[in-house]
């Protein structure tokens, strides 16, 4: 298998592990970038890797300032997040893969029941929650396609190098 090839099925690897968080999918996107460049004979293939160091790293500061700063407008506390996300492990155990998903809904609700004594009051916490994580995913997302078409466009103009 080339290195063109193993770029292209960690990259597809990476795409999916956005949507479904079993895998650190924008990372494995921008190290497939990373093996592509190393591996790639022109110098120029460094400069797809540095386009796409850029785009990673303001996905990954993206992704959590935008949607952390809704859910302080919102009232949902750090503490509830970090709870939650616990009982998201906790659910992914229990039922794996979509058992995450159901734990850190709970979670969120269960925590905002309990702080605030409000049934609707802690189903709308949740609700501003799952935006937020919808999209913190739509952020990665994004950076990880973009990621790609950079990767396209440098495999376009410069080859595959083998």
């Amino acid at each position: 298998m080339t290195s063109t090839t193993v770029t292209g099925v960690l990259m597809l690897v990476g795409l999916i592990g956005i949507v479904v968080p079993v895998l650190p999918g924008l990372f494995l996107v921008w190290l497939a970038t990373g093996i592509w460049a190393y591996d790639h004979p022109a110098s120029s293939a460094w400069v797809v890797f540095v386009v796409a160091t850029v785009i990673y790293a303001g996905g990954l500061v993206t992704q959590y300032v935008i949607p952390g700063r809704r859910m302080r407008r919102a009232g949902v506390r750090t503490p509830t997040l970090l709870l939650a996300v616990l009982l998201a492990v906790v659910g992914f155990f229990v039922v794996p893969v979509v058992g995450a998903l159901f734990g850190f809904v709970l979670g969120i609700y269960l925590i905002e029941l309990t702080r605030q004594r409000d049934r609707r009051t802690a189903w709308d916490s949740t609700r501003h929650a799952l935006r937020a994580v919808a999209l913190s995913i739509g952020i990665e997302l994004g950076a990880g396609f973009a990621i790609v078409l950079v990767w396209v466009v440098g495999l376009w103009r410069l080859g595959s190098g083998t």
